[in-house]
């Protein structure tokens, strides 16, 4: 297995580089954030080792511009930097894995050997759907060029419709994915939710919130540049107690947007 070192402590590196080759990998060595994200992308990689103080960039925007350029190589990061902030912002980032320095050989080959087991499937920061884009990491959501501002409830429905477009999604099975147990599957909840959904992205574009009537919703997808509409469904009044249980957790927007 061919495996990416990006270190810019030479000793370091050169550590590494022994020890995986004395494992029976063949091992690329770069010693910044530039030379780490052109040869992770020119070059097929079996995994990424990658320390965080770079020079040029730092680990996690290497992470990110190999994300973004569609390189799906599993990426070990390493860090002396070992608060809890700093493990979220690498695995946000795009990384699989987190080890803190000063640390075990070993344990960073097994670490190794189980990121390579899982192999390589696509996993896209970013959700693309139409003229539409979410990003999870940051809690972001667009419109073309407009931004989207969503409560935290519509956030989560609007990406559960992009991780299943032209797919029927039943309120029950919303209900489910969304709110918890205590919810009874007719509930108009969802049908409030999605009201205001569809008010804050717009009844035309590329991909709209269809009804189904009797069934559920769908995210109807068109071919790039065509727009469709659809008529917004009028939900009926909720009840206090569904009105109380809805706002729960859905009017504080998240502390990382802006």
């Amino acid at each position: 297995m061919r495996i990416l070192v990006i270190e810019d402590d030479e000793r370091m590196a050169e550590l590494l580089k022994q020890g995986l080759e004395e494992q029976g990998h063949a091992v690329d060595v770069v010693h910044d954030g530039p030379g780490g994200v052109w040869m992770a992308t020119e070059n097929r990689y079996a995994a990424v080792v990658l320390d965080v103080m770079l020079p040029g960039f730092d680990g996690f925007d290497v992470t990110r511009q190999m994300r973004s350029a569609g390189c799906w190589a599993p990426v070990l990061m390493l860090t002396a930097r070992t608060t809890v902030t700093d493990r979220v912002k690498g695995l946000d980032a795009g990384a699989d894995d987190y080890l803190a320095k000063p640390f075990s050989f070993d344990e960073l080959v097994a670490r190794l050997r189980a990121l390579i087991r899982r192999g390589q499937p696509e996993r896209p920061v970013v959700l693309g759907v139409g003229d539409i884009r979410l990003d999870p990491t940051t809690r972001r959501a667009s419109r073309g060029d407009r931004e989207l501002d969503l409560t935290a409830k519509e956030f989560a429905l609007l990406e559960l419709f992009m991780r299943h477009p032209n797919e029927l999604l039943t309120r029950g099975r919303i209900i489910e994915e969304l709110w918890d147990f205590a919810y009874d599957s007719v509930s108009n909840v969802v049908d409030q939710h999605i009201a205001r959904l569809r008010r804050k992205t717009g009844p035309l574009g590329e991909c709209v919130i269809e009804t189904i009537r009797g069934e559920g919703y769908r995210l109807v997808v068109a071919p790039s540049g065509t727009a469709i509409a659809v008529e917004p469904v009028r939900a009926s009044t909720m009840t206090n107690a569904e009105t109380r249980n809805s706002m729960d957790g859905d009017t504080v927007r998240d502390a990382g947007r802006t």
